[in-house]
């Protein structure tokens, strides 16, 4: 059976998107493809086949996007079905056809004695069993690629044509789609398909013709295009690790400097440069950030990690025989290299303790002020996060917190930072440590952007993680009180991952004295002295305005995040994550030691008929919530009729007592297994007494045992969100 391929030919397309675009059109031509019966199988789940290379091969380079399907159907299977049209009583008048028969006899091409009757619940019909032909796998395609193809999502793309409506990441230059050896015929953007395709800029054909979909990467291979991002990935991998052994040195890894290379080059080599050893006087950070961001260098480092006067450049050609590459790349960094040595040189005539002022005029938010003002606002929230800690016996240098919180942003006003945006805090660092202020300040100012993911590891030290904390917590506050938080995918200031911040420190650093509902009020509260100057502006009016949702507001997105962390990264079960975040999720350091507690105990026996049981529980209340039944407030052991009910309540009360001083004191494991015990007593009460009877009191006696049960029980988890098999 024929493959099919399909093939956008673009100018240079951003590296950043084009694996994303490479999977979304592998996925996109399945779907189709599995819609309308193509597959010779007949396979319906598109997400095994995305990943079956027997299935789809996915290919992707700076100037194209491409996907081939193995053993495509010539043509769709013809499809017998039967067709039901009206009522007998609708379609026959006296024993004549009326029109309602006639039309539908028309309808499936036959005549209204051809017509058959059935029976269905809601009475006689007539009905005709109809073989619809399949269309060619040609037609169907050349049909539904158009739109498939312009519906790709981009983050950002272009119009190209004047007063045409279509837009993709970069203008389309060609298109090239076959079934086996056939064309597909379809139009988009102006451009014709066909089977022609283009070689590498430099070294291919202008004009390849493909002469078979199944020949395709052969094709373009032989015109200086390795279309397989994989194949080059693994490529140049080898050549970054093996070039620099000749020098005694190795690559310095960096994964997403690989894929980005790999997105902007169709036929790769790599070359080994040098750069004169006088600059390795300057910081590694700032060297090697020129080399990775600006230049898209890989650092070379000796066996011990240290920098090498090297650096390794892939290139999107044959390799460079006579150098001349090598030396352009090389002048080129040492001009780099240079003004990061000048810049260097020239901030240090202005220490860090004389730019504080400097920051009234740089911006943090239109309607927030300064970043003079959020250093003042950080400093005082620092300062509070730093004392309680320090109160429960934290070490922490409290002054250097101070101190690091009011030069945080100092480093915004350098030169060295305005020419490399991304070593913010880090040149910060480095400068206080140049300057010879304490480590604990140089190193706190250098990791106050930490994490920058959850991948990201946390400030090393306590007065960066108070600086951390308090910075980002300060820019939530602010952005939240203006009613600018995140909604959908939208987060333009990245609240999102500055939260997930927050709640990756506090739990890695076990910084239980913080609790996020404080911290937020005090983040907030810190607003107020800096608005001053604001007063009866636009700013004071839209904090007015959001106050009031705000502690709602900030729960919220706080308990998502904390969600995010529990399940993405410390893998924990989503049932488990809402059964811990149902008791409580304010507390992060007590709310992770619940979920590792409970993880460890899930799986017992006893546990998971807890589960069952407390999920009954909570039904049977909802149920008399909704029918309106008095719950009682407290169980009296008075009204109690049944041994089963006695003991229960008992037992709840004997065990709950223990189970919170294990609680109290962090002992969750014993707490849970404390809880565990409720078990027969549990069992038997469900067994032997009934708790929605026809008397009232006795009614309300038992609701309120079964609410009493559900209280002191619930304070680690709600065990009724634990989904068992039986449950399932």
């Amino acid at each position: 059976m024929p493959d099919f391929l399909l093939e956008i030919g673009c100018e240079e397309i951003p590296a950043r998107m084009l694996l994303q675009a490479e999977s979304e059109l592998a996925r996109r031509v399945v779907e189709v493809a599995v819609r309308e019966s193509l597959f010779i199988d007949q396979v319906s789940d598109v997400a095994s086949i995305l990943f079956n290379p027997d299935f789809v091969e996915q290919f992707s380079t700076p100037r194209r996007l491409a996907v081939l399907v193995h053993n495509i159907a010539d043509c769709q299977p013809d499809l017998t079905e039967e067709i039901l049209g009206p009522s007998t009583k609708v379609a026959f008048k006296d024993g004549l056809p009326t029109s309602a028969a006639q039309a539908f006899a028309r309808k499936v091409g036959l005549d209204v004695s051809e017509l058959k009757r059935v029976s269905n619940p809601k009475g006689e019909y007539l009905a005709a069993t109809v073989t619809r032909k399949g269309r060619r796998a040609k037609e169907v395609l050349a049909e539904a690629l158009p739109k498939e193809i312009a519906a790709i999502y981009w983050a950002k793309n272009m119009y190209w044509r004047a007063d045409k409506p279509e837009r993709f990441v970069r203008p389309i230059r060609w298109i090239a789609a076959l079934i086996g050896e056939v064309t597909i015929p379809f139009e988009l953007a102006g451009i014709q398909s066909g089977r022609t395709s283009r070689g590498h800029r430099i070294l291919g054909p202008q004009s390849v013709d493909i002469k078979s979909a199944a020949s395709y990467e052969d094709t373009l291979f032989e015109a200086k295009v390795n279309a397989d991002y994989r194949d080059r990935n693994y490529e140049i991998a080898g050549m970054i690790t093996n070039t620099p052994i000749s020098i005694g040195g190795s690559v310095r890894d960096n994964a997403e400097l690989l894929e980005t290379v790999t997105n902007l080059t169709e036929w790769p080599s790599v070359v080994l440069g040098s750069f004169d050893r006088e600059f390795l006087s300057l910081p590694e950070e700032v060297l090697v950030t020129v080399m990775r961001d600006h230049q898209k260098y890989f650092a070379v480092e000796d066996a011990n990690g240290k920098l090498l006067p090297h650096f390794l450049t892939v290139l999107n050609t044959e390799v460079d025989p006579e150098g001349l590459i090598r030396h352009g790349n090389e002048r080129v960094l040492r001009a780099r290299f240079n003004d990061a040595r000048f810049f260097w040189d020239t901030d240090q005539k202005t220490p860090l303790t004389q730019r504080a002022e400097m920051l009234k005029s740089v911006t943090f938010q239109k309607d927030l002020g300064s970043y003079h003002a959020k250093a003042e606002r950080t400093e005082e929230l620092a300062g509070h996060i730093a004392s309680s800690l320090a109160g429960v016996g934290f070490p922490i240098d409290q002054d250097g917190v101070l101190q690091a919180a009011r030069l945080a942003k100092t480093d915004l006003t350098t030169e060295l930072v305005k020419e490399f945006t991304e070593l913010q805090g880090i040149i910060g660092g480095l400068y206080a440590r140049a300057q010879g202020l304490r480590q604990t300040i140089a190193d706190a100012i250098y990791d106050q952007y930490k994490p920058s993911s959850m991948e990201d590891s946390v400030p090393r030290t306590f007065e960066g993680a108070v600086l951390s904390i308090a910075d980002k917590a300060d820019t939530i506050a602010g952005m939240f009180a203006l009613g600018l938080q995140p909604t959908g995918s939208k987060d333009p200031f990245a609240l999102r991952r500055q939260a997930n911040g927050i709640v990756k420190i506090v739990a890695e650093r076990k910084l239980q004295p913080i609790k996020i509902g404080g911290l937020m009020a005090d983040a907030l509260a810190r607003y107020w002295g800096s608005l001053t100057g604001y007063r009866d502006s636009e700013a004071e009016g839209k904090f007015t305005q959001n106050l009031e949702a705000y502690p709602q507001t900030i729960s919220s997105f706080f308990r998502e995040r904390l969600e995010f962390y529990l399940r993405e990264a410390r893998g924990f079960a989503y049932d488990l994550v809402n059964a811990v975040l149902a008791a409580g999720y304010d507390d992060v350091v007590d709310a992770l030691a619940r979920a590792e507690a409970l993880a460890g105990v899930r799986d017992s026996k006893d546990f998971e008929a807890i589960s069952i049981s407390f999920k009954r529980v909570k039904n049977i209340l909802r149920q008399a919530r909704e029918s309106k039944f008095v719950v009682g407030e407290a169980p009296n052991a008075a009204l109690l009729q049944d041994d089963a009910e006695r003991t229960l309540l008992n037992l709840t009360s004997q065990i709950a007592s223990v189970a919170e001083n294990h609680r109290k004191s962090g002992g969750y494991r014993s707490a849970l297994a404390e809880i565990s015990k409720i078990r027969p007593a549990l069992d038997t009460f469900f067994d032997k007494v009934m708790v929605m009877v026809e008397d009232e009191k006795l009614r309300a006696n038992r609701l309120a045992l079964l609410q009493k049960l559900l209280a002191d029980f619930s304070t680690i988890a709600d065990f009724s969100e634990i989904v068992t098999e039986k449950k399932a």
